[in-house]
């Protein structure tokens, strides 16, 4: 028996599904504008969740959330530059990031996610979001192709309607919107899958290097693997390659087998953990990385992994998420003030985030292709910050487009010299 919602707001301007960072920061910002905001998150937070390794970019909204004082007196350990690792061992030149740009937001975070997200989402509710944890919403509600509400359970089973001008879909991977509307398109090119563990007394370097992300490439180039300094002596280690490559074809269906296999194709990788001691089970993602056709629509919005999701090589899926849920609570928060939520004003950000994305990606299929990163910037020491803007995530700006052709003509002259 459906019920009309009975307790906390009834009939709130926006409801938010999802209480990961892009449903917290869409929330956050859109209640301090004044407008009334529910929030309906499945889980009860503290939760487990990957993606550890935050971008200096995400330091903006950060700021607008007001989160930065919290997160300077975390425990976090502090994140200086990326590096990465050739197939035989070798430590390229490291990108940091406050040599490239002097600002205190070139200093960010290696965060453990279900602390993160704690604070994430307990900071909307101290800016007057109404927070409901333990509610799954069933359905989005939709009149004459407009999304009006949603009907959501709590853990009793007691289902009920709420009705709202908008409806941000911030669900992860679940999609409810997307899926609902067939929107999702999976992406062609990056079919990979990932196996993740942690250790607990992996080696780690020291001083500004201490935090830093480390890329470590397999033999053959036929994956890499993450390596993500987290507080308490603890590391985040995972493998990506291709599904096919890393579930098809082999002797063994064992996740466990599979990840040491790698670890054997990996010289970077090796003495890293060759002393530690694994603190957690072996986990598993396989082909995930896609997006929607539209980021919204009339009365509905999608933000974070509820849009799309990017293979995570560089670290931009908080940053996106963060990103998609500040664009699209300026729209919402437009919106609901001059009485226009269609979706031309719900999803008006949608083009320049989209182009940012792209050029993410674009950067991750350059890697991917086999393009040599140190021979490119010793050729064209000039852009060197062009990449290095993509890799702090500073990617809304046209002149990175600039890279690309110079990437084209040097994988050109490689293949050239290979043959």
């Amino acid at each position: 028996m459906i019920q009309q919602a009975s307790r906390g707001l009834t009939q709130p301007d926006v409801v938010v599904i999802g209480g990961g960072p892009s449903g917290a920061t869409t929330a956050t910002l859109v209640a301090k504008q004044g407008h009334s905001v529910l929030l309906l998150e499945r889980e009860h937070f503290p939760r487990y969740h990957i993606g550890e390794s935050l971008i200096p970019e995400t330091f903006w909204v950060l700021e607008r959330l007001g989160m930065l004082e919290k997160l300077r007196g975390s425990r976090f350990v502090n994140k200086h530059s990326v590096q990465f690792v050739s197939e035989h061992g070798r430590l390229s030149e490291p990108f940091y990031f406050a040599d490239h740009k002097p600002h205190e937001s070139a200093r960010t975070w290696q965060v453990l996610r279900q602390d993160f997200d704690m604070m994430m989402l307990e900071n909307a509710r101290d800016h007057g979001v109404e927070v409901q944890e333990g509610v799954r919403v069933l359905d989005v509600l939709f009149d004459a192709g407009r999304a009006v509400g949603v009907r959501a359970a709590d853990e009793t089973g007691a289902v009920r309607e709420i009705r709202c001008r908008v409806v941000v879909d911030a669900a992860g991977q679940s999609c409810m919107i997307q899926d609902r509307l067939g929107l999702r398109e999976w992406d062609p090119v990056l079919k990979k899958a990932a196996i993740w563990t942690y250790w607990k007394g992996a080696l780690r370097d020291s001083g500004r290097d201490e935090g830093a992300t480390m890329v470590m490439q397999t033999q053959g180039k036929q994956g890499w693997f993450w390596y993500i300094p987290l507080h308490d002596d603890v590391a985040s280690v995972g493998v990506v390659a291709p599904y096919d490559y890393l579930f098809r074809g082999r002797d063994t269906k064992d996740i466990e087998k599979l990840y040491f296999e790698e670890v054997g194709r990996c010289p970077g990788v090796q003495p890293r953990i060759a002393g530690a001691e694994r603190n957690g089970p072996f986990r598993v993602a396989k082909e995930y990385s896609y997006r929607s056709r539209q980021v919204a629509g009339d009365g509905w919005v999608l933000v974070g992994d509820a849009f799309g999701f990017l293979d995570p090589l560089y670290s931009s899926g908080v940053l996106l998420a963060l990103k998609s849920g500040a664009c699209a609570a300026d729209a919402i928060s437009e919106g609901l003030s001059k009485g226009d939520t269609s979706a031309a004003q719900l999803g008006k950000w949608g083009p320049e985030f989209i182009a940012g994305m792209d050029r993410m990606r674009r950067l991750v299929c350059e890697f991917y292709d086999g393009l040599n990163f140190g021979q490119f910037v010793r050729k064209h020491s000039d852009r060197k910050g062009l990449i290095t803007d993509v890799l702090i995530g500073d990617l809304f700006k046209e002149d990175i487009d600039t890279l690309w052709p110079l990437m084209d003509e040097l994988k050109a002259e490689q293949s050239v010299a290979v043959s």
